[in-house]
This record gives C-alpha cells, sequence and structure tokens, in this order.
C-alpha cells in the first residue's frame, strides 16, 4: 500500500483505497492467507503423507474452524470500518455473516469422523479410520476448494484465505485476531485431550474423540453455497450466527469480556489496550462518516444544484420561446417534462440535504463516542446517504454534459 501510494504520487495520481468507491460493481479488498508451520516449516495446514501426518492436519484444520466459531465476533470486528461497511454483501464481496468453507472433500472428511467416532470407538476402529482418512484427505489437492469466491473464510488447499478484509486495512488487525482465536482454541483442545487420556483413553483415541466433539459443536459454521444468496441470510439467521452489518456495533465485540479474556490471557491485549483500540477505531468511524455527510451536503449545494437550476432555466426559456412562436403545446412537451422531473429532483435532494444536515447537528452533541458512532449510522448515513445519492443520479442523467460541473459517473468508470 505504501509503495502503492508512492509510485502514485511520482505520476501525479492518487491511490483510492476505498473499499467501494463505485455503486452497482466490484469493490476492492484483501484476501489474507493464513497457514501455520512448526520451526522446521511443516505446514500444520498441509495434507501428509502417513496417516500419522493427516491427523496432525485434521488436528489444525479442525481447530480453526472451531476457533471461527468460537469467535466469529471478534474476527467481524477485526475487519469493521466505514468502508467496509459498503463492501460486505454487495456485489463480489462476502456478506457480514463469518462463515468457512472448505470443500466436498473434507466436509465428506468431517462426516465421517462425526458418524465413526462413537463411544465404544477403540484402537482397532482408530486404526481403520485413520487408514480412510489417510485415503480420503490427499484427495482434497484434487478438489478445487477455491471456487467458492463467496466465502469469506475458505480453505484453499494448505492453507485458509480470510477474504473479508478491506482494501484499505492495515492486515494486522485481521491476522492478530485469528492468531490469538486459533491459539486459544489449541489450548483448550489440549486441556481436553488430556482430560481423556487421565481417564485411560490411547492418545489417538483421546484426540479423535475431541476432534468429533469440535466438529459437532462447530458444524453450524461450515457453508458450502452461495454466501451472496438471501436464501443463505435466513438459513444463518435459523442456525444461529450473527450478521452484524454495521462497524459501531461490530466493534462491539472488541470490549466484551470475552474478548478481553481471550487477548489478556494470550499476552496479546491488555484490557486498556482493547479499551483504547475499540476507542479509536468508533472515532474513525465517526470522522469517516461525519467527512462523507459534509462532504455530499457541499457537493448537492455548490456543485449538484447550481447547473441543474441553470439548465432547467435554460429549458424553461426555451419552453417560454417556442410559445411565444405560437407552436401548439405538442412541440413542447418533452422539455417541460424534463423540467418537471428536474424540479422534483432538485426538491428532493435540497430537502434531503437540508435534513441530513440537521440530523448531523444533533449527532454532534452526543458526547459518548460509541453513542454518536450509532446515531451517525442510523440517524445521518442510513436514512440519507442512499436517497441522496439516487436523485443527484437521476440529475446527472437529465442534465446537459456541459453545464454538468462534476465528471459524470460514467466517465470516471470509462471515459476518463
Amino acid at each position: 500500500m505504501d509503495v502503492m501510494d508512492r509510485v502514485a504520487r511520482r505520476h501525479k495520481l492518487r491511490v483510492l483505497l476505498h473499499e467501494k468507491p463505485f455503486a452497482g460493481i466490484n469493490g476492492s479488498g484483501k484476501h489474507n492467507n493464513w497457514s501455520m508451520a512448526t520451526d522446521t516449516g511443516v505446514n500444520l495446514l498441509a495434507p501428509g503423507k502417513t496417516p500419522k501426518t493427516n491427523l496432525m492436519f485434521l488436528t489444525f484444520f479442525v481447530n480453526t474452524i472451531k476457533a471461527v466459531h468460537d469467535y466469529s465476533d471478534v474476527l467481524r470486528a477485526s475487519i469493521a470500518s466505514a468502508g467496509n461497511d459498503f463492501r460486505l454483501g454487495a456485489n463480489e464481496a462476502p456478506p457480514a455473516i463469518i462463515s468457512v468453507f472448505i470443500g466436498e472433500y473434507l466436509s465428506k472428511v468431517l462426516a465421517d469422523v462425526k458418524e465413526r467416532v462413537g463411544d465404544k470407538f477403540d484402537e482397532q476402529d482408530e486404526a481403520i479410520l485413520k487408514l480412510d482418512l489417510h485415503r480420503s484427505i490427499p484427495e482434497l489437492l484434487l478438489d478445487n476448494t477455491d471456487r467458492n469466491r463467496t466465502s469469506p473464510f475458505a480453505f484453499t488447499g494448505n492453507k485458509f484465505e480470510f477474504r473479508a478484509v478491506g482494501s484499505s486495512a492495515n492486515c494486522a488487525n485481521a491476522m492478530i485476531a485469528l492468531n490469538t482465536i486459533v491459539a486459544e482454541t489449541l489450548k483448550k483442545f489440549k486441556k481436553d485431550v488430556d482430560a481423556l487420556i487421565e481417564k485411560g483413553d490411547k492418545k489417538e483415541i483421546a484426540i479423535m474423540h475431541v476432534i468429533r466433539e469440535y466438529v459437532v459443536s462447530s458444524e453450524k459454521v461450515l457453508f458450502e453455497g452461495d454466501g451472496y444468496s438471501d436464501e443463505w441470510h435466513h438459513e444463518a439467521e435459523r442456525r444461529g450466527l450473527p450478521n452484524v452489518r454495521t462497524t459501531p456495533l461490530a466493534l462491539d465485540a472488541m470490549v466484551t469480556e470475552k474478548a478481553k479474556h481471550l487477548f489478556e490471557v494470550n499476552g496479546v491485549y491488555t484490557h486498556i489496550e482493547l479499551e483504547a483500540r475499540h476507542e479509536i477505531e468508533i472515532e474513525k468511524y465517526v470522522k469517516r462518516v461525519q467527512i462523507e455527510a459534509r462532504i455530499m451536503g457541499e457537493l448537492a449545494t455548490s456543485h449538484i444544484l447550481p447547473p441543474a437550476i441553470k439548465y432547467q432555466n435554460i429549458l424553461i426559456q426555451n419552453i417560454k420561446g417556442l410559445k411565444d412562436l405560437g407552436l401548439p403545446a405538442s412541440a413542447y412537451s418533452n422539455q417541460q417534462q424534463i423540467v418537471e422531473k428536474i424540479s422534483e429532483h432538485i426538491g428532493k435532494v435540497s430537502e434531503l440535504v437540508g435534513k441530513m444536515i440537521e440530523a448531523r447537528k444533533i449527532a454532534n452533541n452526543v458526547t459518548d463516542t460509541r453513542t454518536k458512532a450509532i446515531e451517525y449510522n442510523s440517524q445521518v448515513k442510513e436514512p440519507f446517504f442512499d436517497d441522496i445519492r439516487y436523485h443527484v443520479d437521476k440529475l446527472e442523467l437529465l442534465i446537459d454534459d456541459k453545464e454538468w460541473v462534476l465528471s459524470k459517473y460514467r466517465e470516471l468508470l470509462f471515459l476518463r
């Protein structure tokens, strides 16, 4: 990102890192590729060549899924920003629902573990299952696990890919969260396995029992379908998966008791550091939406309405001239319809901008930062941004290019 910015400035350009600068077309995000390796370079998320190494792969694979399931709110908070709110769930971007895609073969592997590891699971069963897994796990290399581009968190052969990170974000935030939740889950996994060993289970059998338990408890986060579809939103709600669409509410997960415990016991953040980061992110959100609202109002008042009114007057003079010539109404009916449409949109833009300014003044008087962020989202951004944009877009289509002082949308995208 730094290199892009420097190179752009060298060419008298500026890099736009906004996640969703253009409505109706793809936004921009980061795909953070993540895996784990030993200090000797062994990838713990790569299928092995022996039943033992495949059991190791399965252990770290399932623990990652369990971590995402248990701490999806923390992952969502790690990618929250005003720009990413526009992108998540729009066009190519995954929704704000955190789910995991693992592909056909690994889904079958987990189903086999769930079905075959039971109370009477013994050493013979364990040996047979390990051989069966060893035969089936390498097949995942033939599976196009990268095909589902709608998933926010997908397994792609020998790593996971976190695709919901915004293009303007520092990817460290998401990686810190992911590293921490997996570390915490692995610590719990070891305790659960040790507890079974103390009761007399063989180590490998204890591992399989805990893996099965984790598969069952986290399977609702697995989703292989279209993350863009409305059906998935309904299905996710039925499963009880959170769908936090806005940054102010998503950031709440940073300061829960669960998050404070998670980051403190792992030596990542103290309570005070988490509170500070939460406050900073909330303030960044307020400033971003505040600036956008002010610029929107200023652009509408100074750059949108004046050319619209000017072109409206040109049409009025044209209609008046045609009337003075004694021409029938049919000669200027089209112009009159355009004038009426322009008048309608001018009136709506002026009205909405005025109301937005008043809502912004009210939000500015809120002293609590979190409450102010929610106010800016619910009372300024959501009620006005899209509606103002809609009427401005209509005016852009109606006004003569020569009178329109800004670049038109099609010119930004295609002509200039």
